[in-house]
């Protein structure tokens, strides 16, 4: 287990400084002309980079609801430069990081601190407010930096920190460069202003914005000997929480009747699902087993830590426990369609295919948009030999969330028992892709066009994709 640990902190920070060096050898520009493209350049590879170093959560569940919050502040945000997208990644620090070019990443950590959705908005809009207001490169046009690949090392050191960092800090400074991507307190205030205004334009409670200032600043407090990464490059806690209960205070009367209430179920069910994932499972356990326990929690707290030991007993095999907690929150929670996608998922895992199939239809018929009931609908599809079925099912699936690296897997898989060799050529390049894996994507793309059998959208496509790949291995 340590042995396996230490490999993947060593390959973390090999990774990091390949991006060093690929990045290295890109187009040198003037510090003063960093340039959407050039930040869209940036933000790309470091993409690419962190999927092959990191495990991003790659699950449709988790990316819908991530991706639609996301784009409730954007759509309250303006026009926007990028296409935003947003991630979490299983990783112990309490950080989250706005990279170029609309790049938001949630490390696990931090969302284990939340206790609500208000927060978790909170969080997301502050790091939108930093690329709106393009503070990153503003940060870098200051600085030193004279290509687009001592930009990206010193961004990746301070986006990801732990072990990688003291390499890559060392990296940055053999190069002559200097570190100063921390926000300034001006920028924070910025980003703190927009967060606050589009929280009360999404009629949101503005106390989530406070509690996660809270915990910032307790966090500082208790760990000033080693403070996270997040408290490195989002500096001023006390402050920040000052100028927003100000703020708060100030607008007490109008900001409270402006709030529409959230019972938080969706959170919870998005947090508890992360953690089931990667927490040690006896640790998560006695977790809920306080918040069950504790005579201050509500029922509605309570029942969804029995949410999380359904989690955390299909995750171990134990499939009739798992149904049997789902079937106790969903008598509480009624009108919830996603416990049905639940249910229908441990069926599925359970190898009950009739059941799970009726349980999965009934909730895609309550919810024609759920992309994790409509992921699971077509891998049974597919195992019960029905793959013309599952294959429409998984392009809606890959339609809604393009970057689901799982999805093509299963298209590939299909594609190949079908003989259209080309077709599942090209999706295991796009796999490959979404996985970080940029050699054996190459490999595949370069197959996939020396089929005869695509269609001419296809191979145009795939050229499209391989120009891509090549470039982001430079």
């Amino acid at each position: 287990m340590v042995e396996g640990t230490m490999k993947k902190s060593l390959m973390k920070s090999f990774v990091w400084l390949l991006i060093g060096l690929f990045l290295q050898f890109s187009t040198v520009a003037p510090v003063s002309a960093f340039t959407i493209g050039d930040e869209r350049e940036v933000g790309e590879k470091l993409l690419y980079s962190v999927r092959s170093a990191f495990e991003v959560i790659d699950d449709p569940d988790i990316t819908q609801y991530i991706t639609r919050l996301g784009q409730s502040v954007l759509e309250v945000a303006g026009i926007q430069y990028f296409d935003y997208h947003f991630f979490v990644i299983n990783d112990k620090e309490f950080n989250a990081f706005a990279a170029p070019s609309g790049l938001i990443f949630f490390h696990s950590g931090l969302i284990e601190t939340m206790n609500s959705e208000d927060e978790l908005v909170s969080v997301l809009a502050h790091e939108v407010g930093h690329i709106v207001k393009r503070h990153l490169a503003s940060r870098m046009e200051k600085g030193k930096y004279t290509t687009i690949g001592s930009l990206g090392l010193a961004l990746a050191a301070l986006a990801f920190g732990g072990a990688a960092a003291p390499a890559l800090f060392t990296g940055a400074l053999a190069t002559g460069q200097s570190i100063n991507l921390h926000f300034s307190r001006q920028d924070e205030e910025e980003a703190d202003l927009l967060a606050y205004g589009w929280m009360k334009n999404l009629h949101r409670d503005p106390e989530g914005q406070i509690k996660m200032l809270e915990s910032m600043r307790r966090i500082a407090r208790y760990r000033s000997e080693k403070p996270p990464q997040y408290l490195l490059t989002h500096p001023n806690p006390e402050e920040r929480l000052n100028t927003i209960e100000s703020l708060v205070e100030n607008d007490h009367k109008t900001s409270k009747a402006n709030v529409t209430a959230t019972d938080d179920f969706e959170f919870l069910r998005f947090k508890y699902r992360i953690l089931a994932k990667v927490k040690d499972p006896r640790d998560f356990k006695m977790y809920l087993a306080n918040i069950i326990a504790d005579s201050r929690s509500s029922a509605f707290r309570k029942m969804m830590a029995d949410y999380g030991l359904a989690q955390i007993a299909a995750n171990e095999n134990d499939f009739p426990k798992s149904l049997a907690l789902l079937e106790k929150v969903t008598a509480y929670f009624p009108d919830k369609n996603i416990l049905k996608t639940d249910k229908g998922v441990a069926l599925f895992a359970d190898g009950k295919f009739i059941e799970a199939e009726k349980t999965l239809r009934d909730a895609l018929a309550g919810n024609g948009s759920d992309m994790y009931a409509a992921f699971t609908l077509a891998k049974l599809l597919y195992r019960s030999h029905r793959s013309a079925e599952a294959e429409k099912y998984l392009q809606e699936v890959s339609y809604e969330l393009p970057e689901c690296a799982k999805v093509y897997f299963e298209l590939g898989q299909i594609a190949s028992d079908q003989q259209r060799t080309g077709d599942s050529s090209f999706y295991l390049g796009k796999y490959y892709l979404y996985e970080g894996k940029l050699k054996e994507a190459e490999h595949n793309i370069r197959i996939a066009l020396r089929s005869k059998t695509m269609s001419d959208k296809r191979t145009q496509e795939s050229k499209d994709l391989l120009k891509k790949i090549v470039k982001l291995q430079k």
